[in-house]
């Protein structure tokens, strides 16, 4: 009988120690997101270009024209072949041969991260009216980089236009849900 009590102090203590050791292990955050985990590198990568600047920008001085001198720094790691006006194959999507013109970032991806890197200032504690990466001047870089890549690729880009609830004619006015629902 000894034994049999002696196993179940020895268990019970080791219930005990198992419950102690629970009580301080921090718990284990939930692995991030993809769009998260890519959210977190972008924004160190751009805090790391800030601080390589001669001399080092804080980021509460940081304004748009470091934004864009990042988006222009990044280029040289572009993937995307952007013909130049003067080359053979500009306007044409699939080009039959090489050619010297430079790699760019691709549109998309730009306007992806900046899309990130502005929630991130504003998670970090930015406020959206000093935000950067919500300027102006980047909205407007962003469509002529979309714009030039999209001549450069001859493949057309059209705006799309506004629905106009008024059309020629006399106006009607939108059924209401209940006249929706008979």
């Amino acid at each position: 009988m000894s034994a049999e009590m002696h196993n179940d102090s020895a268990s019970s203590s080791r219930a005990v120690a198992a419950a102690s050791d629970h009580r301080h292990q921090q718990p284990v955050p939930a692995p991030l997101s993809r769009y998260e985990s890519q959210k977190r590198r972008d924004w160190n990568t751009f805090g790391q270009y800030l601080k390589n600047q001669t001399p080092p920008v804080s980021l509460s001085l940081c304004n748009f024209n470091h934004v864009l001198e990042f988006l222009r720094y990044l280029d040289q790691f572009g993937k995307t072949k952007v013909h130049l006006h003067g080359c053979i194959f500009f306007g044409q999507p699939d080009p039959p041969a090489p050619c010297t013109c430079p790699l760019r970032q691709a549109w998309g991806s730009l306007d992806a991260l900046i899309g990130r890197l502005r929630a991130a200032y504003e998670e970090h504690g930015g406020s959206p009216e000093t935000n950067p990466f919500g300027s102006g001047a980047i909205r407007v870089y962003l469509r002529e980089v979309k714009e030039c890549q999209a001549k450069a690729r001859g493949i057309p880009y059209t705006k799309k236009k506004k629905k106009k609830n008024q059309l020629k004619g006399p106006h009607h006015p939108p059924k209401s849900l209940k006249q929706l629902a008979t």
